[in-house]
């Protein structure tokens, strides 16, 4: 069931705009019908997240250090699409990129949407089969490490802590779930 809208905008300015991301302001009034204001991340881009898997149940993790969290990052491979390019063709091109990995066959598995208190950024996860490997051709700007890993490794991973990324963690307790059985 789809419940009406209690939010109600009144006005709305933009304080930060550049190729990836928007940052506005709105004046609205709130469901208890009182006057406020509504901080919105907006993304430019479509998340994009991929679990490559082969036939003995390996997976890749992609390491790089995260800028906004002062932090190093174990993931699985993924990046941005543009809003008006095919997921799938960003997906294909990331593990690509990310990876050097290319796969005959690939599975939407879920949508999601990140920190949606606050921004609009959506993210589509595929799966990705029957691989070729290749050599990696990160970004210029991109600094990666690749662990090739079993997945039920990766798996525990993110159930210690030691990946903390929402795709991922979402993305390998989903394989848990659906291909560790």
């Amino acid at each position: 069931m789809q419940e009406e809208n209690p939010w109600q905008t009144k006005g709305s300015k933009v304080h930060y705009d550049n190729p990836w991301i928007r940052v506005r302001e709105d004046q609205i009034i709130n469901p208890a019908n009182k006057d406020g204001i509504y901080g919105v991340v907006e993304f430019k881009h479509l998340a994009i997240g991929i679990l490559p898997i082969d036939e003995q149940l390996n997976t890749w993790l992609v390491g790089q250090y995260r800028y906004p969290l002062s932090h190093y990052s174990w993931e699985i491979p993924e990046g941005g699409g543009g809003l008006g390019e095919l997921p799938l063709e960003s997906a294909q091109r990331e593990l690509k990129e990310e990876t050097g990995l290319v796969a005959s066959d690939w599975k939407q598995i879920f949508e999601m949407h990140l920190s949606n208190s606050a921004t609009n950024e959506r993210a589509i996860v595929f799966l990705a089969e029957n691989l070729v490997e290749g050599m990696p051709e990160p970004e210029e700007e991109e600094k990666l490490s690749l662990r090739k890993v079993p997945l039920e490794t990766a798996c525990q991973m993110a159930m210690n802590g030691e990946i903390t990324d929402a795709i991922s963690l979402a993305t390998l307790f989903w394989a848990s779930a659906n291909l560790l059985r």
